[in-house]
């Protein structure tokens, strides 16, 4: 024996657990030393309660304090489906439960009730999977009710993201009041106002009688500076609903008087209209235009980067193979338009604008400068990890984003890169944000803001 070393040795089954779960349920199934019987419907499943108490808060609960249940032969499991309750105990036996379309939504609710939070967490997993435009309002309503907190981000991204779908399903009917007044209220949501107006009267003419009182309160969820003015005047203001309620006409007047205000000068009484922010449809996207990948060939390639999703789209392709050149690009039309401009020679260290900085990224080096307008000085920020060069460089939400370029490699190699990197100026630290589809570098960068039409008047 080596100095130091012991003659103890330390053995581990790595196969002990399982087996000995396969021994207790072998003798479950032959009605061996079993000593509670489980009964639901006319259904009954003998167990060991010292295998339930220790599969379950429930259970242990039930068996280890002063309740009936601990010395009862036999305990009656209310609200609970036979087949179910055989699956649930097969489950705690072997670990295993075949989760299905049938039998996932009363899995979920038994396994929230006898407290098994890996079983619920697999339920949600599994519904998360199933989620769909036309379900996901009642999956939320569903996860509010079972406290399901994954499900229900889940569900309420997609009801968000997907609104105009959302909107001409039959679960948006069946929302109570409350439920539709936060559902159009939620910034996130991913519409126009026309459109968020329309399902609201929807809503209300799917039960006119009952719900034609709520319009006052939904009405003011419509962000009506943001609304076409053709669409506000000729459908809006005319709507025979709308007209029957005094705090809407009075709304409606406000919004008019707003609107004739932002072209006269001589309206000094006129108050602005409460601030509310423009939904997510305005929201910011990087896109990269053109450059040159797979060793030096140039591309036509336009990529949009969605920082929500973490997803790379393509747009429509340039008209010619381009780098280190400038375009316009038509949101609407998906089409590109060539723009003039200076040709900057120095394309090695691009420069972005933050507040009242602005901010030199890289070049041949890791060295991030940004000089204050204000204060007409320099300040050194946060090194990149690599010295680059031959990026691009973007600002999405006050933070700067890097795209692919090249590297200088500590025995001076040049590198492609396909790199996507997020400096934050407020923590002055650098977050890699996942990677471009491909290596580029010499491509443009840019931030498209995607704002509907009816607010570009």
């Amino acid at each position: 024996m080596e100095e130091g070393s012991t003659e103890e040795f330390l053995f581990k089954d790595q196969d002990f657990s399982s087996e000995l779960l396969k021994q207790l349920n072998a003798l479950r199934q032959s009605r061996l030393l079993t000593d509670v019987t489980l009964c639901s419907g006319g259904f009954e499943v003998p167990c060991h309660r010292n295998v339930l108490a220790s599969s379950s808060p429930y259970f242990k609960a039930m068996f280890c304090n002063n309740f009936r249940e601990s010395y009862q032969p036999k305990v009656i499991l209310k609200g609970i489906e036979a087949d179910i309750l055989d699956q649930i105990i097969l489950y705690v036996y072997t670990g295993e439960i075949l989760i299905s379309t049938e039998n996932v939504l009363c899995l979920l609710e038994t396994a929230s009730m006898l407290q098994y939070p890996k079983l619920f967490e697999a339920c949600s997993t599994y519904l998360q999977d199933k989620l769909t435009p036309d379900n996901c309002l009642s999956m939320i309503r569903l996860a509010k009710v079972l406290n399901c907190q994954s499900l229900n981000k889940k569900a309420r991204a997609m009801a968000l993201k997907c609104f105009p779908v959302v909107a001409s399903s039959e679960d948006l009917k069946d929302l109570s009041p409350m439920e539709l007044i936060d559902y159009l209220g939620d910034d996130e949501l991913c519409g126009e106002e026309e459109q968020v107006f329309e399902a609201l009267m929807v809503w209300i003419r799917h039960d006119l009688q009952a719900r034609r009182g709520y319009i006052q309160e939904l009405f003011k969820k419509v962000r009506l500076q943001y609304v076409h003015p053709t669409f506000l005047f000729h459908f809006i203001a005319n709507d025979s609903l709308v007209q029957s309620s005094p705090t809407c006409r009075s709304i409606l007047e406000s919004a008019r008087r707003q609107m004739f205000s932002l072209y006269s000068t001589n309206t000094p009484d006129i108050k602005p209209m409460m601030h509310v922010p423009r939904r997510y449809s305005n929201q910011e996207f990087l896109i990269i235009i053109g450059g040159r990948k797979d060793s030096q060939q140039t591309t036509r390639d336009v990529l949009l980067y969605d920082d929500k999703t973490n997803q790379w789209l393509s747009l429509a392709k340039l008209p010619m193979r381009l780098y280190k050149a400038s375009a316009v690009y038509h949101v609407s039309r998906n089409m590109w338009f060539r723009m003039e401009t200076r040709v900057v020679k120095n394309v090695c260290a691009p420069a972005v604008m933050i507040g009242d900085q602005i901010i030199i990224v890289g070049g041949y080096t890791r060295r991030i400068i940004a000089y204050d307008t204000k204060g007409n000085k320099f300040v050194k920020c946060a090194d990149m990890k690599d010295r680059r060069m031959h990026h691009g460089a973007t600002v999405i939400k006050n933070k700067l984003y890097v795209t692919g370029g090249r590297c200088l490699t500590s025995d001076n190699v040049i590198q492609d890169l396909d790199s996507l990197d997020c400096y934050d100026p407020e923590t002055d630290t650098w977050t890699p944000k996942g990677k471009l589809p491909h290596k580029l570098f010499d491509h443009g960068c840019l931030t498209l803001q995607c704002v509907p039409c009816s607010n570009l008047l």
